[in-house]
């Protein structure tokens, strides 16, 4: 958090910053694990109590985060549904609900919930889809 607060620091003061290597790297990987975080709603949650979601530095940080949503940085990401919740954390009433402890719970709810149905539905998607290929090769004439 400590990282990412600096690194919104400098994107708010747009000063004529240039980075090395290394620093870009450490920049990427401290982005890569803030937007991932952002996938726990528990976290949301603790950041909205705590009133990060009302400093405007930090909502523009969330806006220039945006930029995960490229496929040249979503494939890093071991999280994706976090881009959704970086999505609804650039409207202002997704950001107050999350100080509601019983929001954030249901939202943690829901995403357990499609984790525990996710792989189920996805076998029958994929067995469904295997059926009907085979199905229509038994029905080509050779």
């Amino acid at each position: 958090m400590l990282m990412a607060q600096s690194r919104m620091t400098q994107v708010s003061n747009s000063s004529t910053f240039t980075e090395n290597e290394e620093q870009a790297q450490l920049r990427f990987q401290t982005e890569l694990e803030f937007v991932q975080c952002l996938a726990n709603p528990n976290y949301l949650n603790f950041l909205a109590q705590r009133g990060y979601f009302k400093e405007t530095n930090f909502t523009n940080y969330l806006k220039y985060l945006l930029y995960w949503k490229e496929p040249k940085y979503a494939k890093y990401l071991k999280y994706p549904q976090s881009l959704h919740f970086l999505e609804l954390l650039q409207y202002e009433q997704f950001r107050k609900e999350l100080a509601n402890q019983q929001c954030a719970k249901f939202i943690d709810d829901q995403q357990l919930l499609h984790w525990q149905h996710y792989q189920r539905k996805r076998m029958k998607l994929l067995s469904d889809q295997a059926d009907h290929a085979n199905k229509s090769k038994d029905s080509k004439p050779s």
